[in-house]
């Protein structure tokens, strides 16, 4: 657990929401962003205190504002759903976030996922998922007694916090619910959405009011 430091001038430091940075750098890897926060929004849909985010940045100790990673998916066990501009670990019971996703374009360097990975060790991440969608590669860190450690076969890994299951198919990984159901997009979802109010008419049944 971090351990906070307090003082006088605490009261003072302006913790931004923004770090000027664009979400992602092209179409595929915001795709797959947005569709992973979608389905994790759906998946805790009825769980108030299971917190999902995109691109919000996280400061886990107070008086320090340097010290900040905005994830492009992050989950936290705990704390209430509810609109922030940032997540302020000491505001949240000091509960870092469990679960991180990051998604890779092609400008990221090395340097830049080694600064995330000791970033993400060193405040407490269990679970930490890199997808490259450009080269199709999945590497999954799982916290063991040396701090986050790679996880050897991703195929059918299921997350020990989400409970969801990934598979390394191609051309695209592929993710399920715990009820074997695949992730989805909003297009696909409202296609499957359409096509069963048509039968719902088709029986004679008005979708709308059910």
């Amino acid at each position: 657990m971090v351990t906070q430091l307090k003082n006088e001038t605490t009261l003072n430091i302006i913790y931004p929401d923004s770090d000027g940075k664009p979400m992602a750098d092209n179409t595929l890897q915001f795709r797959w962003i947005t569709m992973i926060k979608a389905n994790l929004d759906w998946l805790f849909a009825d769980n108030n205190n299971v917190f999902v985010a995109g691109d919000l940045l996280w400061y886990p100790i107070e008086g320090d504002n340097k010290k900040r990673l905005a994830p492009d998916v992050m989950v936290v066990f705990g704390p209430p759903k509810k609109e922030r501009g940032s997540y302020q670990q000491w505001k949240e019971d000091n509960i870092a976030p469990q679960v991180v996703f990051e998604i890779l374009s092609p400008g990221n360097t090395q340097t830049e996922m080694s600064r995330e990975l000791l970033f993400y060790e060193r405040y407490g991440v269990e679970e930490y998922y890199i997808y490259n969608p450009h080269k199709n590669e999945l590497t999954g860190l799982l916290r063991g007694e040396e701090g986050l450690e790679i996880i050897d076969n991703m195929n059918n890994w299921i997350s020990p916090r989400l409970e969801i299951r990934f598979e390394t198919t191609e051309p695209e990984v592929k993710l399920y619910y715990p009820d074997g159901n695949p992730f989805t997009t909003y297009t696909q979802e409202k296609k499957r959405a359409d096509k069963l109010a048509a039968k719902l008419k088709e029986l004679g049944i008005d979708p709308d009011e059910l």
